[in-house]
C-alpha cells in the first residue's frame, strides 16, 4: 500500500529548467517513478541535453524549449501538452537565476527585475498555466522551487532581490494552495540549502565564501541535485496526498541558527 503511493505509472510531469542541475535530477526522479517528463528549459541545447541525459539511462522524456518570463509562450505550451498527452499531473516549476553580490542600495532596477521577472513572475506563469489545466481535470500537484533564501539573508553575499523573488514564491504557494485545494490541485513548495551545481558555481567567485556557507551550515556541507530531487518526487506523488500550501526546507540545517 505504501510503497505503491510513490509510483507515478502513467502520469505526465512537467519540469521547467530541466535540462541540468536539481531540474534535471527532478526529471530522473519522476521519470524512474513511472512518470512522462517533458523537460522544458529556455535553451534548446539545455533541453535536448537532459532528454539526452535520460535516454542515456533508459527514460523517454519529451523537450521543449520555452521561456517562463513569456507569459503568453506559458500558457500556449500547457495548452499544446495537454492537448497532445491529454492530462498534465505535474508541475515542478524550477526554472530559476541566481544573481548575488551587489548591495541593496546599488541595485539597479534593472537586475531587479531580471530575478524576479525569472524567479517570481515565471513561476506565477507557469502555476497558472498548468495550473488551469489540472483544474479542468480536478487533480494535478505543483512543487514549486523556492529557497532557504526566502527565510533567512545569506551571508556574506548581499542578494536582496534574491532572497525576495524567494520569499515571494512561497508565499505564492501558500495563497495558490488555499485557492485550488478543494479542487483537486496540490501546491507545495521545496526550500534548498546551497546546491552543488553550475547555479552556485556562478554565485560562488570568492572561495572564502564557501568557507562561511559551510561553517554557518550544521551539517557542515552543501546539498547535491539529487536531495532536492528526492523531496519534489515525494511531493508531487500520493505519498503525500495530504500536503498542501507546505514549503519543506532541505537545508542541510541552515535554519536552525
Amino acid at each position: 500500500m505504501f510503497l505503491e503511493k510513490f509510483r507515478m505509472d502513467g502520469q505526465v510531469a512537467v519540469i521547467t529548467g530541466g535540462g541540468r542541475g536539481i531540474g534535471l535530477a527532478c526529471c530522473e526522479a519522476l521519470a524512474e517513478a513511472g512518470a512522462q517528463v517533458v523537460i522544458i528549459d529556455r535553451e534548446q541545447a539545455l533541453a535536448h541535453s537532459g532528454q539526452q541525459a535520460l535516454a542515456d539511462l533508459g527514460y523517454e522524456a519529451d523537450a521543449h524549449v520555452l521561456d517562463v518570463t513569456d507569459s503568453g509562450a506559458v500558457e500556449r505550451a500547457a495548452v499544446a501538452i495537454a492537448e497532445k498527452y491529454g492530462r498534465i499531473d505535474v508541475l515542478v516549476a524550477n526554472a530559476g537565476i541566481a544573481r548575488s553580490g551587489t548591495a541593496a542600495e546599488d541595485t539597479p532596477d534593472e537586475l531587479w527585475l531580471n530575478v524576479n521577472d525569472v524567479n517570481y513572475n515565471g513561476v506565477f506563469w507557469c502555476n497558472r498555466a498548468f495550473g488551469r489545466q489540472m483544474l479542468k481535470a480536478g487533480r494535478g500537484a505543483i512543487v514549486n522551487i523556492g529557497s532557504m533564501s526566502g527565510y533567512i539573508v545569506n551571508r556574506p553575499q548581499m542578494q536582496t532581490y534574491y532572497n525576495a523573488s524567494k520569499a515571494a514564491v512561497h508565499h505564492l504557494t501558500t495563497s495558490l494552495a488555499a485557492e485550488w485545494a478543494d479542487r483537486g490541485v496540490r501546491v507545495n513548495a521545496v526550500a534548498p540549502t546551497y546546491i552543488e551545481s553550475e547555479m552556485t558555481k556562478v554565485v560562488n567567485i570568492d572561495p572564502g565564501v564557501t568557507d562561511i556557507w559551510l561553517r554557518d551550515t550544521p551539517m557542515g556541507r552543501v546539498g547535491q541535485p539529487h536531495e532536492i530531487a528526492s523531496v519534489v518526487h515525494f511531493l508531487a506523488c500520493d505519498a503525500s496526498s495530504l500536503m498542501t500550501g507546505t514549503t519543506v526546507k532541505a537545508d542541510a540545517g541552515f535554519t536552525c541558527w
